[in-house]
């Protein structure tokens, strides 16, 4: 595997996503924010943020996969939620754990989770971007 994950000694130790990742790949990817869209283009789980994070984790895994890689070579997330709140983690963690297991994958990465005013597009309520390393 190209990336290993690690909680070091000296900080907390999250259950929902680690400190660190170390990348031993030799092709480094840079995803574009990934939305609640399917393959045609078509909204998914309007007004949902589970459902949208739930596709937006599998458009991920589907990009990776295009280039000869999967959702385990992700090295690092960035989540941007409109009007964040902390009661909405329960559905963001929801949305995860529903990828997860539809691809298959341990989804605990490093993440920065911000909360944002709006997205490109009103139904947004969600996007994840991605860097990934694969060998």
């Amino acid at each position: 595997m190209t990336v290993t994950l690690v909680n070091p000694d000296g900080l907390p130790k999250p259950d929902v996503y680690r400190q660190l990742s170390i990348a031993t790949g030799s092709k480094l990817a840079f995803l574009a924010g990934q939305v609640a869209r399917d393959a045609e283009g078509r909204p998914v789980g309007e007004g949902d943020l589970a459902a949208q994070v739930e596709q937006a984790y599998l458009n991920i895994g589907t990009a990776l996969a295009g280039i000869g890689g999967s959702f385990d070579d992700v090295a690092k997330l960035t989540i941007y939620v409109v009007d964040w709140t902390p009661d909405k983690m329960p559905l963001l963690g929801e949305g995860v754990a529903r990828a997860a297991a539809r691809l298959g994958v341990d989804p605990v990465k490093p993440i920065t989770l911000l909360g944002v005013a709006a997205l490109g597009e009103p139904d947004l309520l969600v996007e994840v971007e991605a860097t990934a390393v694969i060998d």
